[in-house]
């Protein structure tokens, strides 16, 4: 067993935060990710840290940060980090956490989708010092003899083993066949590249466990480990942050007023995980942060607007984000209208729930109902419940949508 040396060990510790690493042992993954550390030094190998994603969306949202940062980290102590855009694999769609069969993507939406990927990622990573490769490059050469044998490497038995098959199996749900493939070609993609540590959220847990076994049946001696990161909830503290519910989403995207207008409304409860998993605020400071907001001795909004600077800023510098703050509280707290609103000139009669979706201040009349009923659509400050209200031309009034979205009506 080779001494671990302390410099090391601390190393593993940071980044270890939010993280659990697979397999862990009696430390949790420290002593393991510490070997590894310490080994590339000794060697002058940066170790190899791979990030999958399949641009199956055009966007990215600050759920998916939660990984990236961790690179960041391991970018910061000279190790590669190799960015495997699923080329092949998201033509298939990623079956985990899904009760029905997704539909698989063609070739040119993959590539649309991925156009903005990069860009957004260079605002957490520098993505000119990672390796970007594709899976598409060797999946889509396998032979057929090649593919069989990497199937044989894994059983049915094991693949059941999976929390989202084995509830569709009993629940009568179809399986394709195809969908079984989708962790077999991520794990292989792990051979492809050798990568040393797989980085995911906690739903790829199968996924990248998988990787280590398919090294290891490929020959490799030191398996990559596996760093699980958790999901972020979305701003209603519930689901997981997700394009699929836009309304508690914060895109990387979305404009400073928006983002930071997002980010005030999410609940208390989530001040301080927020902070943990999207700043690098230190934890013995959270852990102050939590103990105030517990014994009132401190207004959990002060908080939260300096969460909502803090990463404002880091997406739209620090001029934005001060105009974003500046527009909140004039907005939300002063109960003011904002400076730069937008006029709409209306120039025929419109229902107000067409006009909602027109402005895209909601995305369907069912929305737009919803809000209605729940009192957020107000005219020149007066909250209106007539669903079949008309807006007609030179009106001349503001209407209001939720607490950050206004149009002046001429």
């Amino acid at each position: 067993m080779v001494d671990i040396r302390q410099e090391f060990i601390e190393q593993a510790i940071q980044l270890t935060r939010n993280a659990e690493v697979l397999p862990g042992g009696a430390t949790g993954g420290v002593q393991e990710l510490a070997a590894k550390l310490q080994h590339a030094a000794d060697t002058k190998t940066p170790l190899r840290i791979k990030l999958g994603m399949d641009p199956t969306r055009p966007d990215l949202h600050l759920g998916h940060t939660v990984v990236m940062r961790k690179l960041k980290e391991f970018q910061k102590l000279g190790h590669k980090i190799v960015l495997l855009v699923g080329g092949a694999t998201a033509m298939i769609g990623d079956p985990s956490g899904k009760s029905e069969t997704r539909p698989a993507l063609t070739k040119e939406q993959v590539e649309e989708n991925a156009k903005t990927y990069f860009a957004q990622m260079s605002k957490v990573l520098d993505v000119s010092q990672a390796e970007v490769v594709n899976n598409a490059d060797w999946l889509h050469k396998l032979s057929f003899t090649e593919l069989l044998q990497l199937a044989g490497k894994v059983t049915v038995a094991q693949m059941m083993t999976r929390d989202d098959f084995a509830k569709r199996y009993a629940e009568g749900k179809p399986i394709a066949i195809h969908e079984f493939f989708y962790p077999l070609m991520q794990a292989y993609d792990s051979v492809a590249i050798d990568a040393d540590i797989e980085l995911g959220g906690t739903d790829q847990r199968f996924n990248t466990l998988l990787g280590r076994d398919i090294q290891v049946a490929y020959g490799k001696k030191y398996p990559q480990l596996v760093m699980m990161l958790p999901l972020l909830e979305g701003t209603d503290g519930v689901v997981k942050m997700s394009k699929t519910y836009p309304e508690h989403c914060i895109s990387l995207t979305d404009s400073a007023k928006d983002m930071f207008g997002k980010l005030m409304s999410i609940p208390d409860t989530l001040i301080t995980r927020y902070y943990s998993l999207l700043t690098d605020v230190p934890q013995s400071e959270l852990v102050k942060m939590d103990e105030q907001i517990a014994s009132n001795s401190i207004n959990p909004r002060d908080i939260k607007l300096a969460l909502a600077h803090m990463i404002t800023e880091e997406y739209h510098g620090k001029d934005g984000a001060d105009k974003a703050q500046e527009d909140f509280i004039n907005v939300v707290s002063n109960k003011g209208i904002p400076d730069d609103i937008e006029s709409v000139k209306i120039d025929s009669e419109k229902s107000i729930l067409d006009l909602l979706v027109e402005l895209k201040f909601v995305q369907s009349k069912g929305e737009a109902k919803r809000l209605i009923q729940g009192g957020g659509v107000k005219i020149d400050g007066e909250k209106i419940s007539d669903m079949g209200l008309v807006i007609k031309p030179q009106m001349d009034v503001v209407l209001q949508a939720g607490k950050r979205k206004f149009a002046k009506l001429v």
